[in-house]
């Protein structure tokens, strides 16, 4: 399983030679234009308290599927090298097998295990301390009852070790509070604890995932305008869509609509939401343009 995290890392900046120190002894404080960020490491340069549901943060969707055709891949690079071009968000579909979670999109198994994932996250955290990492945990391609999935969830988290690894509270937390750690998004009702996908107390979703490029695209710039311009919610605004045609090319016709207006007129908009993409690495400097809304 490729799992290598410097093949497609982009813009490292280096930790100044005070945060190494205070790294050292406790957990360091970060604030905004401390430093120059790169990719890697940009959540240093926003405050602690700052909550996850004001910032920009960009994401995939379907983050595993690179395998089984043009119709079902929606993503070209593995999920170490999308932590490092900057993602923050990521869409994890698995199928409960055997006692374990093997990643699928639809019947396509996707040559990855949830342990790979979480191992692909543990060591990105590790070397970027600053950053945090929010995972839409959901089950794909298989009908175990809520509790059963659960199980299997519990069973990676305290027999495989893998608990320390995860924040999971039912309230959205504050950066500071979510550094070095996975905050579960919980997508399945057996899952113990976590932040509900559905809670439209706290998301406002955009995801016609049935839309035809033309009519997806006025939904994601509604979407955009409407975060910029009543914050409160945590926005999710998918650009992915899966109507008429494959997800590169769909993503081909969105993604650059998204980089213009993020760069034009939507230039002076921050705290967007969650932006979940397929191939954003196939735009040019599309994610820098997200980041540079928080």
């Amino acid at each position: 399983m490729d799992l290598d995290r410097r093949g497609f890392l982009r813009g490292a900046a280096a930790l100044t030679a005070t945060g190494l120190l205070s790294y050292a002894g406790t957990a360091p404080s970060y604030a905004r234009g401390a430093r120059t960020l790169g990719t890697q490491d940009w959540m240093a340069g926003l405050g602690d308290g700052a909550a996850l549901r004001t910032l920009t943060i960009p994401g995939t969707h379907d983050s595993g599927a690179r395998h089984g055709g043009p119709w079902t891949e929606c993503q070209n690079t593995s999920i170490a090298a999308q932590l490092g071009s900057g993602i923050r968000f990521l869409d994890i579909r698995c199928r409960a097998i055997d006692g374990s979670f093997a990643i699928h999109h639809g019947a396509f198994y996707q040559e990855l295990m949830f342990g790979d994932v979480l191992i692909a996250c543990r060591d990105f955290l590790s070397a970027h301390p600053s950053e945090t990492v929010l995972m839409r945990v959901k089950q794909e391609y298989s009908e175990v009852a809520d509790a059963e999935f659960g199980a299997v969830f519990t069973d990676y988290l305290d027999r495989r070790g893998w608990r320390s690894l995860f924040l999971i509270g039912n309230a959205l937390p504050s950066l500071g509070a979510a550094r070095g750690k996975v905050v579960l998004i919980a997508d399945n009702g057996g899952l113990p604890g976590g932040i509900r996908w559905g809670d439209t107390a706290v998301f406002d979703l955009q995801d016609d995932y049935m839309a035809e490029p033309f009519a997806k695209w006025p939904r994601i710039e509604a979407q955009f305008k409407q975060a910029a311009t009543e914050p409160g919610p945590f926005y999710i605004n998918f650009v992915s869509t899966a109507a008429g045609l494959p997800p590169r090319w769909n993503a081909d016709r969105l993604n650059p609509q998204v980089h213009s207006l993020l760069d034009g007129a939507g230039r002076d908009w921050r705290g967007l939401g969650i932006v979940p993409m397929d191939y954003p690495n196939t735009r040019a400097g599309l994610v820098e343009s997200l980041i540079r809304h928080n």
